[in-house]
């Protein structure tokens, strides 16, 4: 775990945490481009292998983020969700209510077909909640997975 500054918004349970990357819909990765930082959202999967975090992206052959990952020993993610505004009687008493989940990991390209295909499942199955897809042959040979092991993560609630 990161620590966290707000510790009465942190949240420490494994099974919570799992409920709210469950609840996210958009993951962001953060890389650095010549000591710019380079922020990509993206849609995502995830599976949990002996308590190891694994979030699943898919993305084209090319681009700025497949130049840019060889050079990242490690990336930076953001997910958040959950999302209301809380009013208040002046403009100082309004708050943001949220769920968010941030971490470091590393990213490897996923070069094995069966994995590559097992981390499109992946991805499928958390926005549809199936859990078996076929996927064309053509469109798997331009498709990129990469998969990142988190290392660490914090996760907050408001």
């Amino acid at each position: 775990m990161i620590a966290v500054r707000r510790k009465d918004r942190e949240i420490k349970d494994y099974s919570k945490i799992m409920d709210i990357i469950n609840d996210c819909d958009c993951c962001r990765l953060g890389l650095v481009d010549n000591n710019e930082a380079y922020i990509i959202p993206m849609n995502f999967g995830y599976d949990i292998i002996d308590e190891q975090i694994l979030l699943y992206f898919h993305c084209a052959n090319e681009g700025r983020k497949i130049d840019l990952l060889p050079k990242q020993s490690v990336v930076s993610f953001e997910m958040d969700t959950k999302h209301r505004l809380a009013e208040g009687n002046l403009g100082c008493d309004f708050s943001f209510l949220y769920q968010s989940i941030m971490g470091t990991g590393t990213v490897k390209e996923v070069s094995d077909i069966d994995e590559k295909i097992y981390g499109l499942q992946k991805i499928m199955a958390h926005y549809t909640n199936k859990t078996q897809w076929e996927f064309n042959e053509k469109v798997l040979n331009v498709t990129k997975v990469l998969k990142l092991s988190v290392s660490a993560l914090s996760c907050k609630e408001h």
